[in-house]
């Protein structure tokens, strides 16, 4: 059975100092607002609504954390880049991500998502930049790859694997569809890998 099913719910925070006590990796998903995260990290854990899925974008205000069987957890970020939220709540939001990413000590590695269709946005690429000095993975799921033809998806994918080899093995890409639950396997394989005992996630 897969290392993400069984996940269940276990806190929101809105402030750094709210979050839990940092007990077992934790492994954070992150993307702009309407990106598919929530969806990504449903079909993951094989529940139709343990991620809330909106279609109104820059509805996850807060840290959503998810506990697996194993002691692991899933965080579910703020999706970030949604223009309509007001100005002080993207600020707010942006100092939580921030500081979460930078000074979580049990955070073991960062699933990134990207539409397919837009991926490698200012705000992806500082996402990445707030992330990779800290020598941890990042996994960037290419959502809703439903939504192109096989050729268009494989390029879309060979385009942002070239702008991202410059990280090297610290940064892999796939493509990723809820709807049709294609590249869960792969994900799984990848991400799974972080939890294992001994694993290195971090060149610090």
């Amino acid at each position: 059975m897969s290392v993400f099913r069984q996940a269940s719910f276990e806190i929101s925070i809105a402030r750094p100092t709210g979050l839990p006590p940092p007990e077992g990796a934790e492994i954070a998903f992150a993307g702009r607002s309407n990106a598919g995260k929530s969806s990504a990290i449903n079909t993951l854990v094989d529940h139709v609504r343990l991620a809330y899925v909106s279609k109104t974008p820059g509805r996850t205000q807060l840290l959503n954390f998810f506990r697996l069987p194993n002691g692991a957890r899933l965080v579910d970020l703020p999706g970030y880049g949604y223009a309509a939220v007001p100005e002080k709540v993207r600020r707010q939001w942006g100092g939580l991500i921030e500081s979460y990413l930078k000074h979580r000590e049990c955070l073991v590695g960062l699933v990134l998502m990207m539409d397919v269709r837009h991926p490698l946005t200012a705000l992806d690429l500082q996402m990445i930049g707030w992330f990779a000095p800290s020598g941890r993975p990042i996994h960037v799921l290419l959502t809703k790859s439903d939504k192109l033809s096989r050729g268009q998806g494989a390029a879309s994918l060979g385009k942002v694997r070239s702008a991202l080899a410059s990280f090297g093995p610290q940064v892999t890409v796939q493509l990723f569809s809820s709807l049709k639950k294609t590249g869960v396997d792969e994900c799984e394989q990848i991400v799974g890998a972080w939890l294992e005992p001994g694993a290195s996630t971090s060149t610090r």
